[in-house]
């Protein structure tokens, strides 16, 4: 989803700032905008598990030194934790699913917001589930997380809800698509039946575009209404 995302924004002029885990993949997604004829993108590795605020704080302060300013953010990165009941779920994995889905975005948006606020129109996107807006049995750790996800998008738009509506917030549930996360999650599945992560990124483009001044708070789903 990041991949088809940062290729998507790129062949619309956006410059991209690739962050994750592995700089490999990173190095891919570079090359690949570049082979496209994109603007030339940005790496900045950061291991969403073990990262602490200083970290998001030096990353926020690179953006400021390179660009001056931040338009927009995608919080797309996440892991699935075990699918079990909740009596059984491991404390270990379930902090760990916590520290990736929701204590990384929240200190990454934090850093961010000074280089955000240069922006003359920003977004925010979170991304969500549909076990993060009504839960489902077994979902465990991955659905509290996209629960928290949810009212921390609700939570910020409501702070940055001013007049101008300069910096707006939302999220996206992308809905059953053909990832390495859905895979796992459902193996039994016939994964060609869901669409490409290319084939839902009209509301990705429309978040992150002038179209959407003024949309904030709102859940919006990539596939159905």
């Amino acid at each position: 989803m990041g991949r088809a995302a940062a290729k998507t924004f790129a062949r619309h002029g956006a410059t991209i700032i690739l962050s994750g885990r592995t700089t490999k993949k990173l190095e891919d997604v570079y090359d690949e905008i570049e082979a496209e004829g994109g603007p030339k993108p940005a790496i900045f590795p950061v291991n969403l598990e073990g990262a602490v605020a200083k970290d998001y704080d030096d990353l926020a302060n690179a953006i400021r030194e390179e660009f001056g300013r931040l338009d927009g953010v995608l919080h797309n990165a996440a892991i699935l934790g075990h699918r079990t009941p909740l009596e059984h779920y491991d404390p270990d994995s379930w902090a760990r699913v916590m520290q990736v889905n929701a204590m990384a975005p929240f200190l990454l948006t934090r850093s961010l917001m000074p280089v955000i606020r240069e922006s003359e129109d920003a977004s925010i996107v979170f991304t969500s589930s549909s076990v993060g807006r009504k839960g489902k049995a077994y979902w465990g750790a991955y659905a509290v997380s996209k629960f928290a996800v949810e009212g921390m998008m609700q939570v910020l738009a409501d702070e940055l809800d001013d007049d101008d509506k300069r910096i707006r917030v939302n999220s996206v549930n992308p809905g059953a698509t053909r990832t390495a996360m859905r895979a796992l999650a459902y193996p039994a599945e016939d994964a060609t039946k869901n669409p490409t992560p290319e084939e839902i990124m009209n509301v990705y483009l429309y978040l992150m575009g002038k179209d959407s001044i003024g949309v904030t708070g709102q859940a919006f789903n990539a596939q159905g209404d």
